[in-house]
């Protein structure tokens, strides 16, 4: 039976001084907040650490304590989940380490990699380096190389080359086992692709929203763009820049999605039910899938976001990615602000995040 830890004095570090402080840390599943204090929720009696993977509870339901034992003293039980009660293993900085060596091994290697490569260059067995693996990235290694190896084919078919040098160069042992797969790579046929998505049809739509206009375009796959704006004939030009020989389309039946969409702006925390073709990097996947989990009326600073992915070193890179990202608030990079708290630029300007981070608190 694993017994109570005992946690000796300590000074609190600045940044989790105050209710508030801890309180944004939980929302963020902060993990430096490890050891610096825990948290309570008095509607189901039990107490966690600031990490814990479950359910994000109400704010006025949550008390905060310096230790395990003064939780316990206040009758609340420990988390099954999260194991308040133990000292946090130092294996998990360990294992950080282990998958951005080999995200880092995969990005680098000329060839595929097997299993078995990958987990002796880390030191680990196949198996355990496998579930440590997608434990932190979501994906197995395997997966994770495909979409290394879709992110340079989309790169190189930018390039003068032929696609079938490009192909080639991205890793692909055959043309073949490309094109059967160029949809998921790509979206589209690599000829397609390099045309501007030629053959490609795009619904999309315009409306009015609180933010000024939101555009609202689709491919068959899902939605590709929601973009913000003061001019629907700007947000129009500016997708026929980005998809300039698409077939765009004003459908008529269209409008449902539209005002899913509006709706959604109005209320993100009610979520959006509609098909997302989301286009992007292995890495930039990777950034946007981490933002989707971040709770309507929370934010989070680039690095969080950066060690959650498992990457604690690319800040930079995550910025490049919330700046790339082209379907507004169901990617919600406006959640993500500076270490000190402060908003910082945003795709479609940073009185629009203000706006929806207002309304997002005020909906709490």
């Amino acid at each position: 039976m694993p017994t109570t830890l005992t946690v000796s004095q300590h000074e609190t570090p600045a940044a989790f001084v105050g209710d508030d402080a801890r309180w944004a840390a939980i929302c963020a599943r902060d993990a430096a907040a490890e050891g610096c204090f825990w948290f309570a929720v008095t509607t189901t009696g039990v107490y966690c650490r600031p990490t814990c993977r479950s359910r994000l509870p109400r704010r006025e339901n949550v008390r905060f304590f310096d230790a395990p034992a003064a939780a316990e003293a206040a009758g609340f039980r420990p988390c099954k989940r999260c194991q308040p009660q133990q000292a946090q293993p130092a294996i998990v900085t360990e294992h950080n380490a282990v998958v951005a060596q080999a995200c880092g091994l995969l990005r680098d290697a000329d060839e595929a990699l097997s299993l078995a490569t990958l987990a002796a260059a880390v030191g680990m067995s196949p198996y355990h380096f496998q579930r440590i693996f997608k434990a932190h990235t979501g994906v197995s290694p395997k997966q994770y190389a495909l979409m290394v190896r879709r992110q340079r084919a989309a790169a190189l078919l930018q390039t003068p080359d032929s696609v079938t040098t490009a192909i080639y160069a991205a890793g692909y042992a055959s043309s073949g086992h490309f094109y059967s797969e160029s949809n998921a790579a790509i979206g589209m046929t690599p000829t397609a692709f390099r045309r501007g998505a030629t053959g490609e049809t795009i619904r999309f739509g315009v409306a009015a929203c609180y933010l000024g206009w939101v555009l609202v375009a689709a491919t068959a796959r899902g939605l590709c763009a929601i973009d913000l704006g003061d001019d629907p004939d700007a947000l129009e030009a500016g997708l026929r820049t980005r998809f300039p020989h698409a077939q765009l389309a004003h459908d008529p039946d269209f409008g449902d999605w539209v005002q899913q969409v509006v709706d959604f702006l109005d209320a993100p925390a009610k979520g959006l039910s509609l098909p997302l073709d989301i286009q992007g990097t292995a890495f930039q996947r990777r950034v946007w899938a981490a933002l989707r989990e971040i709770p309507a009326g929370s934010t989070v600073s680039y690095s969080q976001v950066a060690e959650r992915i498992g990457a604690p070193a690319a800040v930079r890179a995550v910025a490049g990615a919330c700046a790339a990202n082209k379907l507004a608030v169901a990617i919600p990079c406006h959640r993500v602000v500076r270490q000190n708290g402060d908003l910082s630029g945003y795709r479609w300007g940073v009185a629009r995040k203000r706006q929806l981070l207002a309304r997002e608190t005020s909906a709490d």
